[in-house]
């Protein structure tokens, strides 16, 4: 969501702010701004993209060698350059900040009874006052952070920068993400690798409840205790070949075409070595063999991927597997299982929801965790126990598309390494499956062939303001992140059921201007599926059916059929991604959305 980039240098940073946060428009938001010392806080601020922020930029000459910069997603108040970051207090103390505030409202009252006037309606101001408050106390910019974070609840990274203490950017996290970039003689701070790739590779992640001051020449850390702690210096493998669009119009389809060798890139280890629980930790094989449940956590794309999965894990593994979303599951009373292994799904590993949720499993007592990411050293992963790291490369495009393929990929490996520990692979079903694997890739390129007549459903389309999709069994999930896909960036209506719960409702919807898409392999429920088209067609519904090579369907003006290639089997839903993918996308740009940056959403969720 919101974007921070800041640092200190020998030399004017105002250009390696600006880069960083164009490198961070892919997460989401609605206005921009940096702020620098140089005799007094020099401050700008726009709504709307990086660019008119850069405009601005030139407008006034802004320079510096101290500075941070931020991105929005709008939480508390609106959209204007008054709410726009940085926020500044007394005109000393200026700050950037991801996340939410939860106790803003009773410390703004506070603060107002100090002597504090609030210009913005932000959470943000608060943290600005609170800073100087405790500045004014002590004149040490380390320990006013230190102090002001003690008063906040909620989730939170911060940048701060003082006119009476030039040589220093402080910052600080809990909940929403916030690293480090070490450079030489010069040092800076970003919520995401990519935006400080320009000026170094060399990278501290801070830690929950971590404060840091940099200095030209220094890092100092303390933890949440205020301890003295050091942190390690990781070297980013994280290339700039994600910003480059290359023969590409948009990110999203870009990525969906990187498919087959991200797919690919992620079931190497499995087809070079086997299944072996191994490639998921040291003691997987052990904990595999112990547990007696599956709960996965997640949210958004990542929770359709978990519902293929169940289905997936108890067929195959023949161990029950239930599903929460990440944001209900913290807030509810659940019964805890010792036994059971929790597996939480982010394409980023910074999703707050899921992050809070894998928490409050720890906290009920569940030590077997396992994270599906696709982000190496994220938040996520190195809170859990045991780790898979899909590789599908960074994903710039807020729509997910590729993350989702490789996360149903590891999914399935996992599926296969529950089972073959707990006796329920035999050598000849596991040669089987492998087999299977080995095919994917090339079948999701044979999906991506399919894109010239998915252009021409995307025209009929293009004129509606309402769809259903429609799946069974494996394919429900996949009806889902259709319909997720057309809305999101769309930004036409879509909805997704079983299509056995058609006629208990939903029916009444289908008329001759509702398109229903159909997802309709060749598996054991297809006849099921035909009744339900019957049903569409018998009320002047227009279907359009992504079925089989080997599927017998008869076409018409009102039933368009796509057919994908040779049925997969129980991967089947990896296949079937590829044409909603296309179709979202394809409809978008008929109808001139922006579909990369989908308006009110953001890439990485990190707030709640």
């Amino acid at each position: 969501m919101c974007g921070i980039v800041g640092g200190i240098a020998k030399r004017n940073i105002v250009p390696i702010l600006t880069e960083g946060l164009r490198r961070l428009e892919y997460r989401g938001y609605d206005s921009a701004g940096i702020a620098v010392i140089n005799e007094g806080i020099k401050r700008v601020r726009r709504v709307g993209r990086v660019s008119e922020m850069e405009a601005g930029i030139v407008a006034e000459g802004l320079v510096g060698v101290l500075g941070i910069g931020h991105t929005r997603w709008a939480t508390h108040g609106g959209v204007t350059e008054f709410n726009a970051h940085p926020h500044v207090s007394r005109e000393e103390i200026a700050v950037v900040h991801n996340g939410i505030i939860e106790n803003h409202e009773s410390q703004r009252e506070r603060l107002k009874g100090l002597g504090y006037q609030f210009e913005s309606q932000t959470d943000t101001e608060v943290i600005a006052h609170l800073v100087h408050h405790y500045f004014k106390e002590s004149g040490d910019l380390f320990f006013a952070t230190q102090r002001a974070v003690q008063d906040l609840h909620g989730a939170y990274a911060i940048g701060v920068v003082s006119l009476r203490d030039p040589t220093m950017v402080a910052c600080a996290r809990i909940g929403c993400p916030l690293l480090i970039g070490v450079g030489d003689g010069e040092n800076f701070i970003a919520s995401d690798v990519s935006a400080i790739l320009p000026v170094t590779r060399r990278v501290m992640y801070l830690e929950e409840g971590d404060v840091a001051a940099l200095r030209l020449d220094s890092i100092a850390v303390v933890d949440k205790d205020g301890k003295s702690v050091e942190r390690a210096i990781h070297l980013s493998t994280v290339t700039d070949d994600a910003n480059d669009l290359g023969p590409y119009q948009h990110f999203m389809q870009k990525e969906i075409h990187e498919q087959p060798r991200a797919v690919a890139d992620t079931l190497d280890a499995v087809l070079t070595d086997g299944i072996t629980s191994s490639h998921f930790g040291e003691d997987a094989g052990k904990i595999f063999k112990d547990i007696n449940a599956v709960l996965i956590l997640a949210s958004g794309t990542s929770s359709y991927s978990s519902m293929v999965a169940k289905q997936w894990i108890e067929s195959i593994a023949k161990i029950p597997c239930n599903i929460e979303l990440g944001h209900e599951y913290r807030y509810r009373d659940s019964i805890p299982n010792p036994r059971q292994l929790v597996v939480t799904i982010s394409q980023s590993g910074e999703t707050l929801d899921t992050m809070e949720a894998l928490k409050r499993a720890k906290q009920l007592g569940h030590e077997y965790t396992l994270s599906i990411c696709n982000v190496r050293e994220s938040a996520i992963p190195r809170a859990s126990r045991l780790v898979c790291y899909t590789r599908a490369g960074a994903e710039i495009g807020v729509a997910s598309t590729k993350a989702f393929t490789t996360q149903l990929a590891a999914l399935f490996t996992l599926t296969l390494a529950i089972a073959k520990e707990r006796g329920q692979l035999d050598a000849n079903e596991e040669a089987d499956y492998l087999e299977q694997l080995r095919f994917v890739p090339g079948s999701v390129q044979h999906a991506l062939n399919l894109e010239p007549q998915i252009i021409e459903w995307a025209k009929k389309f293009t004129q509606k303001n309402h769809a259903l999709f429609l799946g069974r069994g494996i394919h429900y999930p996949i009806a889902l992140e259709g319909a997720l896909k057309l809305k999101e960036i769309s930004y036409i209506h879509a909805e997704a059921y079983p299509a056995g719960e058609l006629k208990h409702g939903p029916l009444a919807l289908v008329d001759a201007n509702m398109p229903v898409v159909v997802i309709a392999p060749n598996d054991a429920l297809l006849e099921k599926v035909k009744s339900n088209m019957q049903e569409v067609s018998a009320r002047g519904g227009e279907l359009f059916v992504l079925a089989d090579l080997d599927s017998h369907f008869t076409e018409s003006d009102r039933v368009h059929v796509i057919r994908t290639p040779r049925h997969a089997g129980v991967l089947s839903p990896i296949i079937h991604a590829i044409p909603v993918q296309l179709l979202a996308y394809h409809t978008a740009l008929l109808r001139g959305t922006d579909v990369d940056k989908p308006r009110n959403l953001a890439k990485s969720v990190t707030v709640e």
